[in-house]
């Protein structure tokens, strides 16, 4: 089968290569992809086998497999999305629901649970709260805005002039353009902020927020410096100060999952998607994803979705 391997000090490090059919054994479920997403995750942390996010139909399960079947429709998280084939854990899975296509639940896994587990287990998000998505056009801040707004949330996006309508369109009650307006030095202020960007400092954040505001931050400059730079920050301010500052990296979760399945079903939460890639390009997706200036998520359609 086909599938993206990476090749450590190869020029091209993602490549698309023939590799040996999987076999699912005790507790996993063998999945012909039919879509699968790309995540920073795919480029900051290269491992042999990329991709994380899938969405797919059940080919075979192993002996201890009980909730499914081959022929259901599935999608969650594994090792080495991006392939004809993968096998995930049962646990990792869910049933698709039927509103949503393969492409659309293929870009929910990793970026719905960073929103949804910053804005809730992180920023205990409450109703009629004001709450500030910093990057609300990306792969996480569209899912932020729609769950924050189920949750009944005020909800503030920040994005790029060409954005501002999309983020409108999902749910936002007002947009700010941070080409022509800096949040950090508007006089509003807010009970939670999700940071998808890190592009603020701290003590900017701890402006515009109140007295016990949260600060969650789920997104970071890529240099690793600046990285342990806003976690010790965040350590050391929340120890001294009201308000809350939290670096988090989300966990896979078949709760949330089922959270997420059933916000879908009821038409609040819909994947936003920029571009369509098929496997052999995914490395021109990767690139694209690096650039930062996605809407939405990037997925990739195996060339069976697009014939059909």
């Amino acid at each position: 089968m086909k599938a993206i391997v990476y090749h450590k000090g190869s020029p091209n490090v993602f490549q698309c290569a023939e590799i040996e059919k999987p076999t699912a054994r005790g507790d996993e479920v063998l999945i012909k992809v039919r879509a699968a997403s790309v995540n920073p995750l795919d480029w900051r942390m290269k491992s042999t086998r990329p991709g994380r996010d899938v969405a797919g139909q059940v080919e075979a399960v192993g002996g201890k497999v009980t909730k499914f079947k081959p022929g259901d429709e599935v999608f969650g998280t594994c090792l080495g999305a991006f392939a004809e084939y993968v096998c995930a854990a049962e646990r990792a899975l869910a049933v698709k629901p039927d509103n949503v296509t393969f492409d659309q639940a293929a870009s929910v896994p990793v970026a719905a649970f960073t929103a949804l587990q910053g804005l809730c287990d992180k920023g205990r998000i409450q109703p009629g709260q004001r709450v500030l998505i910093n990057g609300a056009a990306g792969g996480v801040g569209t899912f932020a805005v729609q769950i924050a707004k189920s949750f009944g949330a005020d909800v503030t996006g920040v994005c790029s002039t060409r954005n501002v309508e999309m983020v409108s369109t999902i749910g936002a009650d007002r947009v700010i353009d941070y080409t022509q307006e800096d949040f950090t030095k508007k006089e509003q202020r807010y009970d939670l902020i999700l940071d998808c960007v890190g592009n603020h400092s701290l003590p900017a954040c701890r402006r515009v927020l109140n007295r016990n505001g949260v600060c969650v931050m789920v997104g970071a400059p890529k240099a690793l410096w600046i990285v342990l730079s806003r976690v010790l920050q965040a350590i050391v301010y929340s120890q001294f100060v009201s308000q809350t500052f939290v670096v988090f990296i989300s966990k896979s979760s078949q709760e949330d999952l089922t959270i997420l399945c059933e916000l879908m079903k009821a038409g609040k939460v819909t994947p936003v998607i920029d571009r369509r890639y098929t496997l052999r390009e995914v490395p021109e997706a990767i690139r694209y994803l690096e650039e930062g200036h996605a809407r939405g998520k990037v997925v990739i359609t195996l060339e069976e979705d697009i014939r059909t």
